[in-house]
């Protein structure tokens, strides 16, 4: 039988990927001084148990500063580094044979923030915080210090440290954060970088440092480990970061050894008007894979297997992630295989007899049945 395009394998360098499955980045604001929890094992658990065939970790900054809130993740000392070890460890023997990644960031001027559900905006335990300019990312926010070139060298030295300390872990992935209005998309755009040295005005200048951080990373990453890149396609503001610009920059950074990029948008600015709906992202992807060469990853409000085959068939991306599907919906990669008539393997647990989880859920859930 001929598998679908969802769940052929993938080859990223040395690592294989079992299916185009991959679970999307996101935050769940439940660390402790940057240390995962049980939260983190329990979540990132029950996803990498079901088959994806890989799970990317949430934002991780590469510095306490770094981190999007109080509550995030981070990879950045000796406690962290532990934490991640236990997690990363407990996820492989689950025995799910998907890729474990992380995706390795820095907040710069949306640093310091409160969990969504304490109303996400500054937080009062938040600090001083860092950008390409001195400009605030919203009303209520602090200005950022504009970076020095010290502060860059710094900077850059801390996701290379984070590498290392993700090696270590044990982790088969670097994705680095270039997306979302956080640090290094502050650069590219020039709706937050006002920069009159060689890091601003021109998009050559503005590339440059996310550039150096790429490559700096990429030089101490294993050459047979894939080293991945989420961006923001566009701010969805006239005069601000576009799909132009990504492309250029997509051509550059695969050149700087990149191996697949995750293809999303906005985040910069609070007063985008993004036209969201289903699949509204997977155009940019395909527009970056088209033009870029560089294998990519579609996302954003992809629901259905349905989606997600088509996105594959019709060439627009090489993997999906899946958000919030996967929050809804733990088993979403057992019950698209069903739809699209795939075949995978299921942990031995599941897969027993008394346990019945398949054959014996035979019918996918409604919601992921065509429309």
């Amino acid at each position: 039988m001929t598998q679908p395009h969802l769940f052929r394998p993938l080859s990223l360098r040395g690592l294989t990927v079992p299916n185009r499955v991959a679970v999307a980045p996101m935050c769940q604001y439940s660390a402790v001084n940057g240390v995962p929890q049980d939260w983190h094992l329990m979540h990132y658990g029950s996803l990498a148990a079901s088959g994806p065939g890989m799970v990317v970790i949430e934002a991780t900054g590469v510095t306490p500063e770094g981190r999007i809130s109080p509550n995030c993740l981070g990879l950045y000392d000796d406690a962290t580094e532990a934490g991640f070890t236990r997690l990363v460890a407990a996820l492989k023997s689950f025995g799910g044979g998907g890729a474990i990644g992380v995706q390795l960031a820095h907040a710069g001027r949306k640093g310091g923030s409160a969990p969504p559900w304490e109303g996400g905006k500054f937080s009062p335990d938040g600090w001083p915080t860092i950008s390409a300019s001195a400009l605030p990312f919203d009303e209520g926010w602090p200005a950022p210090k504009a970076a020095t070139r010290d502060d860059l060298d710094h900077l850059k030295q801390a996701f290379v440290d984070a590498a290392r300390r993700a090696l270590r872990v044990g982790f088969d992935l670097i994705e680095l954060h270039s997306a979302h209005g956080y640090l290094l998309h502050q650069f590219l755009s020039p709706l937050s970088n006002r920069r009159d040295d060689e890091y601003g005005g021109s998009l050559e200048n503005r590339m440059r440092f996310p550039l150096e951080v790429i490559r700096a990373v990429r030089a101490v990453w294993p050459a047979d480990k894939p080293l991945g890149l989420r961006i923001s396609a566009t701010d969805w503001v006239e005069g601000g970061w576009d799909a132009d610009q990504a492309v250029v920059y997509a051509k550059a950074f695969k050149e700087a050894g990149i191996d697949y990029v995750c293809v999303s948008s906005g985040g910069l600015v609070s007063y985008a008007k993004i036209p969201i709906g289903p699949g509204y992202q997977i155009d940019l992807a395909a527009r970056i894979r088209r033009e870029a060469g560089v294998p990519t990853r579609a996302v954003g409000l992809i629901a259905t297997p349905q989606q997600a085959e088509a996105a594959m068939a019709d060439g627009s991306a090489d993997l999906i992630a899946i958000g919030r599907g996967f929050l809804d919906n733990p088993r979403w990669v057992w019950h698209a295989a069903q739809v699209l008539g795939a075949e995978m393997s299921y942990p031995p647990q599941y897969r027993a007899a008394g346990a019945r989880a398949w054959p014996g859920l035979a019918l996918a859930r409604p919601t992921l049945a065509a429309e």
